[in-house]
């Protein structure tokens, strides 16, 4: 078996030379296998095993798997999560909760050791199993598709391997492992699959796994290929919002021409609809792709949120906007000056310089500014939009309501939110890619003039 593994590692290059991997070590045979296979095909390995509070026996099995991956020389990490509470907690099923607590576990565990990838113990049983359940719920192609060899950072090196083979290994090999009492339980549904319905399909073709698997990897690839026909059609729709101040709202609303989708087939408009819901943070469900569908071909209007978030999804006459309606909390922040001030929570930057005063021309919608530092009333400052927020426009003599500035510079409700104001003590000085206040413009008579410059964090929230 070690001889396969390492085959498949070299011809599939699912760990790159040199990345280091964390292994979600249960002590169960796939894990255990998986293990000892990765250490010996001279893979960078840390062993982590959460504990889930649900089984007296869980301290004793927690000290066997310490002790195996001792004697591989392996560093081994442990966390303990309350599994029965967190399923009350979310209303979900043990199951989902176990997952939840894992991902959570292994996500926080890979941050503490630097490892580059998350490997699980999967095998082609699993694999197998999930592609059946998806069927059972009415999944489309994505679902078929079963479970990838890596995605998000998670690798599946087992994936060719039945689990059939990975306990003959442990056992050839008397290595400790348990068997996971819930792995019986016919209360659960992948169980019943497991124990009922695949030796039946086994029964009736006996290579029946080898042809799930064809029929995943199949859908994979013509997943792949819808996936990114639809990208294509989204990207031609897209409609850039917000000017250059794009940056601050992209990874929260994306919005598109209807005129360039309602033409498109249904079966890629469907899925461009989903792909862009899903870029948001939503999931829509059969009947929202449906519903909005229709929409798109009978040029209606409406809006669907998506449960249990705060997304929605909006067609008017011309155009569909996708967005977060999750609120923003209010912020306020000292601005380094000279210096910069950085935010990767916003995905922004600013930085103020002294300049000289005669290079200051500039479009109102700039993101690069020059003002009048000795006109600034006391230090400046950044805060979000405040209701009352007024300023005298540069250019003009009467005070406008920073709102309106803000709406009629079309910037969306999101961006507004978002929008970092340089503020002194006497209120706005600037509104970057709005305008500059008045009373802090460059004169004859100006002897500092401060730069300040907004620009998006590389690799966060893209321009």
């Amino acid at each position: 078996m070690l001889e396969r593994f390492i085959a498949h590692l070299e011809s599939s290059q699912l760990i790159p030379p040199g990345a280091s991997v964390l292994v979600g070590y249960s002590g169960g045979a796939d894990s255990t296998c998986l293990l000892y296979l990765l250490k010996c095909a001279g893979v960078d390995v840390v062993a982590a095993h959460l504990h889930h509070g649900m089984r007296p026996e869980g301290d004793a099995e927690q000290l066997k798997c310490e002790e195996f991956a001792d004697s591989l020389g392996i560093p081994f990490l442990t966390g303990k999560a309350d599994v029965p509470g967190i399923a009350n907690h979310m209303k979900v099923g043990i199951e989902e909760a176990g997952r939840t607590a894992r991902q959570m576990f292994f996500r926080q565990s890979v941050n503490q050791t630097g490892c580059h990838f998350i490997a699980t113990g999967h095998t082609l049983d699993d694999h197998i199993e999930t592609v059946l359940m998806h069927m059972t719920r009415g999944s489309g192609l994505s679902g078929l598709a079963g479970i990838h060899p890596i995605r998000d950072g998670i690798i599946r090196p087992l994936l060719p391997f039945r689990r059939s083979e990975t306990r003959a290994f442990c056992e050839e090999n008397d290595f400790w492992f348990h068997d996971d009492p819930g792995n019986f339980d016919e209360a659960f549904t992948r169980v019943r699959l497991r124990r009922r319905i695949i030796p039946e399909f086994e029964s009736i073709n006996p290579q029946f796994g080898d042809a799930v698997a064809r029929l995943a990897e199949t859908a994979r690839s013509e997943d792949q290929f819808l996936n990114g026909m639809a990208a294509g059609i989204l990207e031609q729709a897209e409609i850039p919002l917000n000017g250059n101040l794009r940056f601050l709202s992209s990874d929260c609303e994306v919005a598109f021409d209807k005129s360039k989708l309602e033409h498109a087939p249904q079966v890629i408009v469907r899925r461009a609809l989903r792909l862009a819901t899903q870029y948001i943070g939503g999931e829509l469900e059969f009947h929202h792709i449906e519903t909005l569908s229709q929409w798109l071909k009978n040029s209606e209007t409406g809006s669907i949120t998506i449960p249990d978030t705060q997304v929605v999804v909006e067609m008017d006459k011309d155009t569909i906007h996708i967005r977060d309606l999750q609120p923003e909390e209010p912020f306020r922040f000292p601005l380094t000056v000279p210096g910069e001030t950085e935010s990767e929570i916003f995905g922004w930057k600013l930085t103020a310089e002294s300049v000289s005063p005669s290079d200051y021309l500039r479009d109102n919608n700039s993101l690069d500014i020059v003002l009048d530092q000795g006109k600034s009333s006391g230090g400046l400052h950044f805060r979000s939009l405040q209701s009352g927020d007024v300023m005298v426009p540069l250019g003009e003599d009467k005070p406008k309501k920073v709102a309106e500035l803000l709406t009629k510079a079309k910037l969306t409700k999101a961006a507004r939110q978002r929008l970092p104001i340089i503020m002194d003590m006497l209120g706005p000085v600037w509104l970057p890619g709005v305008r500059l206040a008045e009373r802090v413009k460059i004169t004859e008579a100006t002897q500092r003039a401060l730069r300040i410059r907004l620009e998006p964090l590389e690799g966060l929230r893209g321009s």
